[in-house]
């Protein structure tokens, strides 16, 4: 059986551990993937990078993975970087990898974990400092797709107006907050994102195919007509299965397939 390893430089090590206060009463351990680029050893290397244990008073704390993150950065360890802003579920900025699973650490209870709180920034994506990965790509990927209403006919003098049924099509497509949680969950998208969308950018392209205002759908799907574009997708799933919405982009992709038939038959 071959025996696969990550390179040296790509192990993760121990690091350092912050125990909790004497008079804590809850206390729960989270283990933090840490990497800086400007820690370099002796060579001027950056070094490999480490879990940091941080025991926090849980008593003592709001109830969720992003306020415990908060309380470590504010009360322990000022060094800790991660995204955070809305709080609320509304603006993907804190999506990270927790106990194994792509959530928003925003809305992951920290009582939906039992034993130790394991953090990872997201998988397969270039790190920028400890839990920030680098969203340029996903972004460019995103703006590759047009992501606005287009229409060739003169602009009206009020509103585009649409049906209740036209609208009820973009129900379980607009809601999408471009976390990435379900795009880095997806294999596909792991070893193909040079030219694989990924789901949240592919569901995306269907919330613009299927309104009923925009009217360059033959073009958006001439976008997506390629090998990799669109057809890396292999209906594994996960991407449902991870969103923290609750959405399907697997069904989104493929009900573009579908369109992509439709059209040339």
């Amino acid at each position: 059986m071959a025996e696969l390893r990550l390179p040296p430089n790509s192990r993760v090590g121990k690091g350092k551990t912050f125990k909790a206060p004497e008079k804590a009463k809850r206390v729960k351990a989270f283990n933090i993937y840490r990497w800086d680029p400007d820690d370099v050893d002796d060579k001027g290397k950056p070094k490999t990078p480490r879990m940091d244990r941080y025991e926090v008073d849980v008593g003592n704390c709001a109830p969720m993975v992003l306020d415990a993150l908060i309380k470590i950065k504010d009360e322990v360890d000022s060094t800790l970087t991660f995204r955070r802003s809305c709080r609320e579920g509304i603006c993907g900025s804190c999506a990270m990898n927790i106990d194994g699973t792509n959530t928003l650490a925003c809305i992951k209870p920290i009582e939906d974990v039992s034993g130790d709180v394991n953090i990872y920034p997201l998988p397969h994506m270039q790190v920028v400092k400890d839990l920030v990965p680098d969203m340029n790509h996903f972004y460019a990927q995103y703006e590759s797709i047009q992501p606005w209403l287009q229409t060739e006919t003169p602009a009206p003098g009020g509103e585009r107006l649409q049906s209740p049924e036209d609208r009820a099509k973009l129900d379980g497509l607009y809601e999408c907050i471009l976390c990435a949680c379900c795009s880095t969950a997806c294999p596909s998208y792991w070893w193909n994102s040079d030219r694989f969308l990924g789901p949240a950018i592919l569901l995306q392209a269907y919330r613009w195919i299927i309104d009923s205002r925009d009217e360059m759908t033959g073009d958006r799907l001439d976008n997506l007509e390629d090998p990799f574009r669109l057809y890396r997708c292999h209906t594994i799933m996960n991407c449902a299965k991870t969103c923290p919405k609750g959405l399907n982009p697997a069904k989104a992709i493929a009900e573009i397939k579908k369109l992509m038939v439709e059209r040339a038959v």
